[in-house]
């Protein structure tokens, strides 16, 4: 109601200062109220003071309390009865303006919105540019004839750390993503002149080897939502990913036995395989990078890729908290939410992707990370696009926001998230971040997102300034 009262009060303004005559000292047109030379011809059709010289302010109010309004009847809708006190909503104008701001400080679960938070703390306090290196270690080079005795494949954290053949199909609706090759790393091995390994041993002791959280939900293992934490994780923890995925019993075996396999297809001989922690005064006979942080967070939030986010919390811990673990890790996001200018408002974490139902964080935190990222960072370019890239791929097929809204989706049971931009009907984006708890079902969750998404499509519903600006001079009268 305040909305409407608003807009009639804007509207009756309009009206009475543009009919208004009232005396002026100089001549003013359509060029703004500028002085005209005394004398000139022509003579103004827009008063000094009506409100088409400021058509813009103009503008942006009607736009501002139309959107509030559509956005308080969205909410008001009885399928989000229940989640109605349970909603934050923020939203700021294509100029970052806030436009509509509800319940900001509501400490709620984020479902994979979380994955914004620890996109930020990576790229801040790992750097968007560093790379995880993965070695292979012994304690002496290569013997003349290419002889080593032990040789251990030491885990670096590396989550992009794959096959070829899972790259090719690990990304949403199986399209390929960044990887890190294990071939490649098996090629400098060949390049760095080992012929014959007695043992080859996976070395995951960077990090600890909780494979699951206790607070998850048993069900995370076996749909599988996440495969196993490892320092040393190959092909996203799985052994198997078609016809249905099969998470790594021994991720440190497993990554020995996979590079075991492509080093005796290019005539290496390899012995037994196993796992250990390699020697501290070892020597690094080949090695292979990541790709950067900046593209390994795009994974995680283009994909919603839990490990991804697990085992960045672990890598902040190892680097920054004094152990590879996730306490350690959150414990680290935590105090650089502060530092990243966030302290003082509702956040409560427990991993680092999202899965976890003891998660909260605001509107205030998400609104926040997005303000202070934009749209042209990593983060703003790793969303997922509608009806093109990642979560995003199959949704708005058919409707106007195909193609203009980039976002990271979230959903738990009864949870429902979706934060990023959206474009306008005039070319404009707006910032957004919704987090919704108390939804009744799925499928209510993924309305919700929907009609919010269209509400942002739709704006701004308000004359364009030009429409609305000064009237063009009054010719002189003919004599």
């Amino acid at each position: 109601m305040r909305g409407r009262i608003g807009l009639n009060m804007v509207a009756g303004l309009c009206v009475a200062l543009s009919l208004g005559s009232g005396a002026v000292a100089v001549v003013s047109g359509a060029d703004g109220g500028k002085p005209r030379p005394a004398g000139a011809a022509a003579t103004p059709a827009t008063p000094v003071f009506s409100l088409r010289r400021v058509a813009g302010a103009v503008s942006r109010t009607v736009a501002g309390g139309r959107l509030r309004e559509d956005l308080d009847a969205l909410l008001a809708q009885p399928l989000y009865a229940g989640a109605a006190d349970d909603t934050c909503l923020a939203v700021r104008d294509p100029d970052g303006r806030p436009v509509y701001r509800r319940q900001m400080d509501k400490a709620l679960i984020p479902a994979s919105n979380l994955k914004l938070l620890t996109a930020a703390v990576a790229l801040a306090k790992i750097g968007a540019d560093t790379r995880y290196v993965t070695p292979v270690r012994s304690p002496s080079p290569p013997s003349a004839d290419g002889s080593v005795g032990d040789l251990w494949l030491v885990g670096s954290g590396d989550p992009l750390l794959a096959t070829a053949d899972f790259a090719a199909i690990a990304g949403w609706l199986e399209r390929p993503r960044p990887a890190t090759s294990i071939e490649g790393l098996a090629d400098r091995i060949v390049n760095a002149g080992v012929r014959r390994i007695g043992r080859l041993l996976g070395d995951e002791s960077r990090y600890d080897t909780v494979r699951y959280l206790p607070t998850w939900e048993p069900n995370y293992a076996t749909d599988p939502d996440i495969g196993p934490q490892s320092a040393l994780q190959l092909n996203g923890g799985f052994v198997q990913w078609r016809p249905r995925a099969i998470p790594q019993s021994a991720p440190a075996t497993n990554g020995a036995t996979v590079l075991a396999g492509l080093l005796r297809a290019r005539g290496v001989t390899v012995g037994s395989v196993g796992e250990g922690r390699a020697p501290d005064n070892g020597v690094t006979v080949a090695q292979i990078e990541s790709p950067p942080m900046a593209d390994v967070v795009g994974v995680m939030l283009r994909d919603s890729d839990n490990l991804v986010a697990e085992l960045i919390v672990k890598e902040l811990g190892a680097r920054f908290g004094g152990a590879g673990t996730t306490a350690a890790g959150v414990a680290v996001e935590r105090t650089a939410a502060q530092e990243l200018g966030l302290s003082g408002r509702p956040l409560v974490l427990t991993d680092g992707s999202g899965l976890d139902r003891g998660n909260r964080l605001s509107c205030e935190v998400v609104d926040a990370v997005l303000a202070r990222s934009g749209e042209d960072s990593p983060i703003g370019k790793g969303l997922s696009v509608a009806g093109a890239i990642g979560t995003l791929t199959r949704r708005f097929l058919n409707s106007p926001a195909a193609g203009k809204v980039k976002a990271k989706t979230g959903s738990l049971d009864g949870v429902t998230s979706l934060s990023g931009w959206a474009t306008g009907r005039q070319g404009g984006d707006l910032q957004f971040a919704m987090l919704a708890n108390g939804i009744p079902y799925e499928s209510a969750g993924t309305a919700l997102q929907n009609q919010l998404v269209n509400v942002l499509a739709s704006y701004p519903k308000a004359p364009a300034p030009a429409d609305i600006g000064p009237l063009p001079l009054r010719p002189p009268p003919t004599k």
